[in-house]
């Protein structure tokens, strides 16, 4: 029995545009047709393998084509499209568990709609720096074949609250058009609590425009937020998120995996793992992994592919102190803009307001 032409074109049309319902019903009328023609056993393999199809728990999800932002939101994002999935991050085990169920429920969002709810889709990420906050987000994108938007809060905040709200807008539109990841790194920069002493008319406005498109957001797309410093945030940001993630340093555990990961290329039998483990303590995991590298690469410019416990903790030794220094000058350059920032803000009103 051969397909009539038009069922054949019928069904191209429905899979170009996703249209699972009606490419069933035209495998359907198919099979009835085959049925009528005599051919009762094609007609009945037919009926199966679509019965098959619409009962498998996951539905079918085609990956999202490449795309750029244009126009406007080309200003305010960044497009990427990670190739670093879950399976390839060390994470503690009830930060991994969120994130699966997170990935479930978006490959289940059909079915979940089917039955009145949406999705796991608003994502609040807290934790030190270098914990692995940012990489999730592109982990998720990798995982959903979808494209990760990082929003430019430099573009995004401006002196005047109608260009950031209007701003804040085309980013949310895009949310509801193009199926995507997008991050807002250093969300404190948006999410400050609103009764802050050194806050702002316009700063709150700012923050109440955010929450009113947060909670339009549609769930096709998943809107990940990020910070260090959860204590800055607003406290009413934390109930508009679906799911709020509370990242931490590495265990002990957890520290011996990101060096493992890192150094699977390089020999390191004469490696003492557990003296290893007791230095790394109070390291994050990207300080972790640069101080693989740095004892990785040390040690091949001198034409040696082995690594010894020594080095390794010279590594970190000076990881720990780059990072040290690191921190202190930060606080002291925060305080110092904090003082500044008061200071402009008492001569000139609250006419303006400033990015961090």
């Amino acid at each position: 029995m051969a397909a009539s032409a038009d069922h054949v074109k019928a069904l191209v049309r429905a899979h170009a545009a996703g249209d699972e319902d009606t490419f069933y019903s035209i495998a359907l009328q198919m099979a009835a047709k085959a049925a009528r023609q005599g051919h009762t056993r094609l007609a009945g393999e037919l009926r199966d393998l679509v019965d098959g199809l619409k009962d498998e728990p996951a539905p079918r999800v085609a990956p999202t084509p490449v795309v750029q932002p244009r126009g406007e939101l080309a200003d305010l994002v960044t497009a990427g499209y990670p190739t670093v999935g879950l399976s390839d991050m060390t994470l503690a085990e009830g930060v991994r568990a969120k994130l699966v169920r997170v990935l479930h429920e978006q490959r289940q969002r059909e079915r979940l709609a089917h039955h009145g709810f949406s999705p796991i889709h608003r994502l609040l990420l807290v934790g030190p720096p270098g914990t692995g906050k940012s990489m999730t987000a592109s982990a998720l994108a990798k995982e959903l074949s979808l494209p990760l938007f990082t929003i430019r809060l430099d573009a995004l905040i401006s002196r005047f609250m109608g260009e950031t709200s209007a701003k804040l807008r085309v980013i949310f539109d895009a949310t509801k058009k193009t199926r995507a990841v997008y991050l807002f790194d250093e969300f404190d920069a948006l999410g400050a609590e609103r009764g802050a002493g050194n806050d702002v008319g316009e700063a709150r406005r700012i923050l109440n425009t955010f929450l009113l498109f947060l909670d339009e957001t549609m769930p096709e797309s998943l809107v990940v937020a990020v910070t260090n410093h959860p204590g800055l945030l607003d406290r009413a940001l934390f109930r508009r998120f679906d799911l709020a993630i509370s990242y931490d340093l590495p265990s002990r555990r957890q520290s011996l995996e990101v060096f493992q990961r890192r150094l699977v290329a390089v020999d390191t039998s004469a490696v003492d793992w557990d003296e290893v483990a007791g230095q790394a303590e109070g390291l994050s995991q990207a300080e972790l992994v640069r101080a693989a590298e740095g004892a990785a690469k040390q040690a091949i410019l001198q034409d040696n592919d082995a690594l010894d416990t020594r080095s390794v903790i010279a590594a970190l030794d000076e990881r720990r102190i780059s990072w040290d220094d690191h921190r202190d000058g930060a606080w002291h350059h925060r305080s110092a803009w904090r003082s500044a920032r008061h200071e402009l803000r008492s001569r000139r009103g609250s006419s303006a307001i400033t990015g961090r």
